[in-house]
């Protein structure tokens, strides 16, 4: 009887027994929920495009009616230019500021800021799911021009702004792209710096990680670097509030 109590005890010490960890670490998968677009996504996006389009329609159609191009025209670059700085300074808030419970702006905040953490993912992403939360706001502010102005450089100016802040996390998506795995009109617009490059872009995941926020077409990244505008921003913050930016705080890290 002893001999069977000892035998059992061994073999439940063996069943027992830690399993060595592994030795390697796989890369984290995506919930595949978390990449799929849906048909609100969908809508969201589909409103905001035909919206564009609409203040695009009726810019031409106005301005061919006056027969004045020039600043209709002035105004879509303007848009394009103020595009670019406006998702540098969105992009500097969000990382830096807010967490997934902010009101209205959490999702976003949320998504920017794990993207940090696996800067791949964006580029797993349909990309109705990954431009929807911009697109409600495009949405929003197209409508809004489409209420109160029949003017065709305003249309110019704000169908060219909100189609390039609704599509700026796709632009930013194809600067984590393998140049392989790109369209060539994507990759000529990238090398010809109307959209911002993997090249450039990949400063931003770099140590301290605090610059290059601009996802467009970048032009506006050298000035703001170069002249601290973000690090002036984050002390006027910390001065008026108390609230300490994400950069200063977070340890130094390998994207």
């Amino acid at each position: 009887m002893q001999l069977n109590v000892l035998n059992f005890s061994a073999g439940e010490s063996q069943m027992q027994k830690p399993q060595p960890l592994p030795n390697k670490i796989d890369q984290p998968s995506l919930e595949p929920d978390w990449t799929k677009a849906t048909w609100t996504h969908i809508a969201w996006v589909a409103t905001g495009c035909t919206l564009v389009l609409l203040s695009l329609a009726r810019s031409a159609i106005m301005a061919a009616k006056s027969d004045m191009w020039l600043e209709p025209l002035l105004a879509a670059l303007l848009g394009y230019v103020l595009a670019d700085l406006g998702t540098g300074i969105f992009h500097w808030s969000v990382d830096n500021y807010g967490d997934i419970n902010t009101p209205v702006f959490g999702g976003v905040i949320d998504s920017f800021q794990g993207h940090h953490d696996a800067p791949w993912s964006i580029t797993e992403r349909d990309v109705a799911n990954n431009l929807h939360e911009l697109g409600r706001g495009a949405t929003t502010g197209l409508l809004i021009a489409h209420l109160l102005s029949n003017d065709a450089t305003v249309h110019a100016f704000v169908s060219v702004f909100g189609v390039c802040v609704m599509f700026c996390q796709q632009f930013h998506a194809w600067s984590h792209t393998p140049k392989k795995a790109l369209p060539k009109l994507v990759l000529a617009l990238q090398d010809m710096g109307v959209l911002i490059s993997r090249k450039d872009h990949a400063l931003h995941h770099q140590q301290p990680f605090n610059s290059n926020y601009c996802i467009v077409s970048g032009i506006w990244n050298q000035f703001l670097d170069e002249y601290k505008v973000c690090e002036g921003m984050e002390m006027a913050v910390f001065y008026l509030t108390g609230v300490r930016p994400r950069s200063w705080m977070e340890p130094k890290r390998v994207d």
